[in-house]
């Protein structure tokens, strides 16, 4: 909806360790994203901190906390352009307690980059990010074997691992054969925008060029304008500054919006994206909208706004498809963990299994099941606990997806079909 290029939403996701931050501050830095004296600066910062071994992941890593451990804890997002694409990248934890944040990353993303420590394989959280990234409808993904030069840059171990990572993807994305594959050294800067020496074996693009052969992503401009709240601010001189990514529709000054499941209206004074103002912001852009008649506490992260000629749906229970990625005895009726769905964490309670599906063919293998377990595929009822704004997946399906979880982990993950909407 922007001028000039095309804009691209890209999440980077992968086991803690796999080296992502490094490898997104790498291809900042040779993509020319930031100068020399941000890279003089931030060298110093580390060196008196012994970090050196961070030195690219620090760009992306913003709070202090985060820079003591070493550990990338909330999403940040960085921009940079190429020949083809103006890119929003989404950095997303791979820490296992920080999968919460990469559930929103991926509702947000319009292609992922799946790192992978090429001496270290597939880890227990692969399946799970790469699971993820389906149900939440990311269609294109690029795998980076990282850390090649930990392996000597050898051809043999890189295909043995490239064939595992393969099999693992397969399960989410039947026609992962197409995938671009690609071995890289984030930390020595190979394999990420020019060919590297060191793999003359390797005759496929680099990162840089995965990129940009892409696809351009579906914009949903027809649909009804739905923005999921990632955070509100109250900016002096200005007024209330809602902020999040524009999911479906267009949104433009003067509109008149109604906030759900909050259920408060304003209009639009003005649009900003990247410090500039906007006549109007549509799919995949990322913005902050300034609103009047409303003030910061009476609209919240996990709100969805849309046109109040339009409103965002309210469910008081729906019907979905789910997979039960990991539980550790059997779900039944009445069962009530948390949902996670685009910014929105709401608890829960199973009300009926409807019935278990054969995960192959999607015939029914079972009405009425008392319980379903880990790898079963069910069609369930559930029903929210708190107010939660929620989409039918032949309505707008990319607020269809949702993760739920307890326990520290991610249990099931699942998309909305059918829904009862909240009476007011």
């Amino acid at each position: 909806m922007t001028e000039g290029k095309p804009h691209m939403n890209l999440i980077f996701i992968g086991h803690v360790d796999s080296g992502k931050s490094t490898t997104v501050g790498n291809l900042l830095y040779q993509t020319g994203s930031f100068s020399e004296q941000d890279k003089a600066k931030i060298q110093k910062e580390i060196e008196t901190l012994g970090k050196v071994e961070f030195e690219f992941a620090y760009f992306l890593d913003t709070s202090g906390e985060e820079r003591k451990k070493g550990v990338t804890i909330d999403l940040s997002h960085e921009k940079f352009v190429t020949d083809k694409y103006e890119f929003t990248i989404i950095d997303a934890p791979g820490h296992v307690d920080f999968i919460k944040n990469m559930i929103t990353g991926a509702s947000e993303a319009d292609a992922a980059v799946l790192v992978i420590d090429a001496k270290e394989g597939v880890m227990q959280q692969t399946k799970e990010h790469v699971y993820l990234s389906r149900v939440f409808g990311i269609k294109n993904m690029i795998i980076a074997l990282n850390k090649m030069d930990l392996i000597g840059y050898n051809e043999a171990k890189y295909k043995e691992v490239k064939e595992a990572v393969l099999k693992v993807i397969k399960i989410s994305y039947p026609t992962a054969d197409s995938f671009n594959f690609i071995p890289i050294a984030a930390r020595e800067g190979e394999g990420i925008t020019k060919k590297s020496e060191k793999m003359p074996w390797y005759t496929g693009p680099t990162l840089l060029d995965a990129l940009n052969a892409l696809p351009l992503p579906e914009r949903p401009v027809q649909l009804p304008l739905r923005i999921p709240i990632e955070d509100v601010y109250s900016i002096q001189g200005v007024g209330t500054v809602p902020v999040g990514k524009v999911v479906s529709g267009v949104i433009k000054p003067g509109d008149k919006i109604i906030f759900e499941p909050s259920h408060v209206t304003g209009e639009v004074k003005s649009v900003q994206m990247h410090y500039q103002n906007l006549e109007q912001a549509g799919p995949g852009d990322n913005i902050g909208f300034n609103v009047r008649g409303i003030e910061k506490d009476q609209i919240k992260r996990g709100d969805i706004a849309g046109l109040v000629s339009n409103p965002p749906t309210v469910a008081s229970e729906f019907t979905a498809q789910i997979i039960v990625l990991n539980h550790p005895t059997a779900i039944s009726a009445g069962y009530s963990p948390v949902l996670h769905t685009h910014t929105a964490q709401v608890p829960i309670k199973f009300k009926k299994l409807l019935k278990k599906l054969d995960p192959k063919t999607g015939s029914t293998l079972e009405e009425n099941p008392a319980t379903i377990k880990t790898s079963d595929v069910a069609i369930v009822v559930l029903e929210p606990l708190k107010p939660l704004s929620i989409e039918k997946s032949d309505f707008i399906p990319q607020l269809a997806g949702f993760a739920i979880r307890d326990m520290g982990q991610t249990i099931a993950a699942g998309r909305c079909i059918d829904l009862v909407p909240k009476k007011d």
